[in-house]
């Protein structure tokens, strides 16, 4: 075996790597233990203690690696986590919408062509989402005005700065929205990801879609969807305030903590009495170590050191934070809780508020959050709001540091000349969503609206503080257009179906390899179990969250891994068949089975990618987990188990590679399989046509939400309930908008999906169709109806689904034909691979209709498409094994013609073939059986794709090759047939 010791070495390195990552998730399921134990009394777990006690870890070191700390924090980023169908939780996709800011650009104008032109653009956008809306509304302007000049509508003061003038043409004016509505896009996300980080969510995921206006946010745990609705969608609140002095506000703060003091001795008197007199005399005799004189001696401007406090100080124990008033990290929740006290608003005064910084500051490996004293005003209205800055960009100062520049129109500019003259030497506060961004000190009186903010920043941070003051300008509302809401009780379940059906899988994978190729078979087992270590492993060292269509990933390639390691073993049983010796077959076995792994390896991972690229959710989440596993398994089947059977077989060693069971199973077979092509094709033909008519007969296919758009409710009831009953009850409320009802996993589980007030997606029309689900269900209350999980998907993004589902598909199809072409160089080769390709996908189609016949009913949605294109994948790398054979009979008998090597090459691997449908059938019948509702679908199009894609490789792709090569062939067949070579594969080689 060439390359041995670089093969060990990178199978070591990768080894020590996932270990490693692995490592942080047996910690974090310590850490959680350690809380749920923490929090368990009498057999139940309060959720809020045991939340707190993660939030006072969240910072803390729990694990210290070669030296280095990693906190609790650390150790969730690095672990290998849960995705929201495992663990319950929230996916949300955000549509910041361009509109808003078009009109905005515009001054709000009023002009009729502007006005018909943006409501074309809006109807344009519903059947034409991939392409910009900015693109779509100049479409529609030069369709109502086709001499009009958009110049006289946006060339105003706020947008001299983007370089749009009187004498601007229509084109740059559009790149001029262009890029105003990517940065807005831009601005939301920062927004977003800044509400998100305040959430208190672990693991929270924010990402922009590619080529979109779409912002996904996955936030695993949360229980109040209606808040983070709320969160999501609210607009951002930019606001400058005055800040109080230390002096100022101090004295209040001593009050406090004398009441506070007061109070505890109430609970402790011996400890608090001392601590109260203490406190007292304190503050009688002005002792340089009370609150308020320690206060009142910092610079007016300056922060509050709360850290050198007396030690005796209630509030001193909370706000630790060296050289400034806040406190550690984990202590803000303390913080805020006891400024909401009735003892705190009985004490401050109403128009004293405290804001945390928005950002933490590292202090000796410790994370601090200032707190910033904000004078409200009498109406609790900024002095001056975000809706006056027309311009704010990242810049420089004389000494090359990064500060902002920032820009008001004249309004602004002399409240802002105002309000600075007001606070010379005093901070103003700049507080986005109630956290503070900056609070710089005024200088002087600023006039003209022209003002820069300097502090300690990085070009980073002062771009994104640009962004946030410019996002108080240009108002860009968000929209939920899909949502996905999973309760904890239905995501352990998941969990247990998840397992249940990975380790049946599993042992089942292993007792078929172990009975069928003994030794060999127990070799394979082995890499397929470190197979598994690996996927999980590299999954964990990119930080991807395991979901159960990312389960239903590593089940598949626990049977595509066997796949390697027969084509191997049947390779290396031939050669021994042959009379050489055990060596000398397992080297030519692994030699000769390497470019039929390699090709199958290739195609399967081509779809991975694509899958990958165009998928969203849990199709992407799938095709990483496949995509992880097709190479992991090449590295495993090929290399681990050829290192492994060479150190077994060192010593003369016996291995062995068949069983009594398998010795003598397929042993000589000679079908006549290109003979019966014709019978295959019209078998296929009518069952296409079959289904195809019961689907028309059905009213269409059984799309999902994902396609068609609508929202759908999984609701629990506590005893068995008629899925045609409940859809009656839900007829009137819902106004028979169609309307579905199905039990979904078990009998007391209902699946209700409905397409009423589908194209509405807003908050408001969600909660319209919630409640008339919920009102509907009211004459069952006695059963306890409660909805654990939700989605939503808008009219706009199943449209979306639909395209890139499409383009998933072709793209596919064209990758698959370019890479035969390219490996087997006939177009003939190709054509009849994609033909078998589509045939494959119109069976699986039609058998959908044809199952609802039997009263078996499935949805088509995104996971149905990774279905179909899996079934590509896997009927694909049974193609490429034959043809790969085929190839080696012509090139090693090139006197033969195509018609001459056809059946001798689908008999030789006819065995190869069998075993390998066998082994992932069983898993995916597997999977059927345990996965739960949510892969039914998926499942049943993958149990119809393994057997038909097995008969199309047989009877469909290799012989359409024959028929397209024509009479040419048929002739040369003949001529051939007259002198056979001695060499030539002694197997029947009749074709009718």
């Amino acid at each position: 075996m060439r390359n041995k010791g670089l093969i060990i070495a990178l199978t070591l390195i990768v080894s020590v790597l996932c270990i490693y990552f692995l490592s942080f998730t047996m910690v974090s399921r310590r850490v959680q233990q350690q809380a749920e134990t923490y929090a368990t009394r009498n057999g139940q777990v309060n959720q809020l203690k045991r939340q707190r006690y993660l939030d006072s870890v969240w910072r803390a070191p729990v694990i210290n690696v070669l030296g280095v700390d990693y906190t609790y924090k650390d150790v969730r980023q690095s672990e290998l986590g849960l995705g929201l169908d495992l663990k319950g939780g929230m996916h949300v996709t955000l549509e910041v919408s361009p509109v808003e800011i078009v009109r905005a650009m515009s001054g709000n104008s009023k002009d009729p062509a502007f006005t018909k032109a943006l409501t074309q653009a809006q109807e344009l956008q519903k059947t034409n989402s991939g392409t910009p809306f900015t693109s779509l509304f100049a479409q529609a302007y030069r369709s109502v005005a086709p001499e009009g000049k958009l110049a006289r509508i946006f060339a105003n003061t706020t947008n001299k700065s983007r370089g749009i003038d009187i004498n601007s043409t229509n084109a740059q004016i559009v790149g001029a929205i262009d890029r105003e509505v990517e940065e807005a896009i831009d601005r939301s996300f920062n927004i977003l990801r800044t509400r998100v980080d305040k959430f208190g969510v672990n693991q929270p995921n924010i990402q922009r879609v590619k080529g979109t206006g779409r912002i996904q946010i996955e936030l695993p745990g949360v229980d109040n969807p209606e808040r983070v609705r709320k969160l999501l969608q609210g607009q951002a609140k930019l606001e400058f305030w005055e800040v109080w002095r230390n002096d100022e506000f101090a004295p209040y703060l001593n009050q406090l903590n004398e009441v506070l003091v007061a109070k505890d001795a109430t609970t402790k008197p011996a400890v608090a009495q001392a601590t109260a007199t203490d406190t007292a005399a304190t503050a009688t005799t002005g002792d340089s170590t009370s609150l308020a004189s320690q206060l009142a001696k910092k610079n007016a401007a300056a922060p509050t050191d709360s850290a050198n406090l007396q030690q005796s100080s209630l509030l001193a124990r909370l706000f630790t934070m060296p050289g400034a008033l806040g406190s550690n990290v984990r202590d803000t929740a303390r913080v805020n809780d006891l400024l909401a006290s009735a003892e705190a608003r009985a004490v401050l005064p109403p128009n004293l508020v405290f804001l945390w910084d928005v950002k933490p500051t590292v202090v000796d490996k410790q994370e601090y959050l200032q707190l910033y004293a904000i004078r409200k005003t009498r109406d609790a209205i900024a002095p001056l709001g975000g809706e006056v800055v027309s311009d704010a960009r990242q810049d420089y100062d004389q000494g090359g540091r990064p500060e902002v520049s920032m820009q008001m129109n004249p309004t602004g500019g002399r409240k802002w000349q105002k309000l600075t003259a007001a606070n010379v030497g005093r901070q103003v506060a700049i507080v986005l969503d109630d956290n503070v961004y900056s609070a710089p000190v005024v200088q002087a009186e600023i006039s003209g609206g022209n003002s820069s903010i300097s502090g300690n920043f990085t070009i980073e941070e002062a771009q994104d503080l640009s962004n946030v003051l410019k996002a108080g300008k240009l108002p860009a509302p968000t929209r939920i257009v899909e949502e996905a809401v999973v309760g904890p009780s239905l995501g352990q379940e998941a969990i247990n179906q998840g397992l249940y059906s990975s380790l049946a899988g599993l042992v089942i994978i292993m007792i078929f390899m172990a009975i069928y190729y003994g030794k060999a078979g127990l070799v394979a087992d082995l890499a397929l179990i470190f197979n598994i270590f690996l996927v999980l492993g590299v999954l964990a060292q990119f930080g991807t969250a395991l979901t159960l269509p990312g389960i239903a990933g590593l089940v598949l390639t626990f049977g595509m891994a066997v796949d390697a390691n027969v084509l191997i073993f049947e390779r290396v049983r031939e050669e021994l068949a042959q009379g050489l010796t055990l060596k000398d077959a397992i080297n030519k076995g692994y030699s000769r089975a390497f470019s039929a792994i390699f090709d199958s390896n290739i195609t399967t991972l081509l779809i991975a990618v694509i899958l990958g690229f165009f998928g969203t959710g849990p199709v992407q989440s799938f095709a990483i987990t496949l995509g992880i596993g097709v190479l992991t398994s090449f590295l495993t089947a090929v290399y681990l188990s050829h290192l492994i059977i060479e150190w077994i077989t060192k010593d003369k060693s016996n291995m062995t590679f068949t069983t009594p069971l398998s010795l003598n199973l397929f042993k000589n077979v000679n079908y006549d399989i290109v003979g019966k092509r014709k019978i295959a094709y019209v078998f296929s033909t009518a069952i296409i046509v079959l289904g195809f008519v019961l689907m028309a007969v059905q009213d269409g296919p059984n799309l999902g939400v994902d396609f068609r758009g609508g929202r759908s409710y999984t609701v629990d009831f506590n005893k068995d309930m008629v899925a045609s009953d409940v859809r009656a009850a839900l007829t009137d409320d819902l106004q028979n908008s169609g309307i579905e009802v199905k039990t979904f996993g078990a009998s007391n589980r209902l699946r209700i999906t409905t397409s009423y007030l589908a194209n509405d997606e807003s908050t408001e029309a969600d909660q319209k169709v919630e409640q008339a689900v919920k009102t509907g269900l009211q004459q069952y209350a006695v059963s306890n109806p409660t909805i654990v999980s939700t989605s939503k998907v808008g009219a706009t993004i199943a449209d979306d689904i639909k395209q890139a589902s499409a383009v998933s598909l072709l793209l596919s199809i064209l990758g698959i034909f370019v890479y035969v072409l390219f490996r087997f160089e006939k177009w003939q080769f190709s054509l009849a691979a994609v033909i078998a390709l589509l045939h494959d996908v119109l069976i699986v189609i039609a058998a959908f209709p044809i199952a609802r016949l039997f009263g078996l009913t499935f949805e088509m949605d995104q996971v149905f498409v990774a279905a179909i294109l899996t079934v590509l994948g896997f009927s694909i790398n049974d193609t490429v094994v034959i043809y790969d054979r085929i190839r080696e009979y012509l090139t090693e008998n090139p006197h033969l013609t195509f018609k001459q090597v056809a059946n001798p090459a689908l008999n030789s691997t006819f065995s190869r073939t069998i075993i390998t449908a066998t082994t992932v059938l069983l898993v995916v019948v597997v999977l059927y059986i345990f996965g739960g509702e949510t892969l039914r679908s998926f499942s049943f199009a993958m149990i119809i794709g393994v057997i038909f894609g097995t008969y199309s490789s047989l009877f469909i792709a290799t012989p359409i090759i024959l028929d397209t090569y024509g009479d040419k062939e048929i002739r040369q067949a003949t001529v051939a047939t007259d002198t056979p070579d001695a060499d030539a594969p002694r197997i029947s080689t009749a074709v009718r």
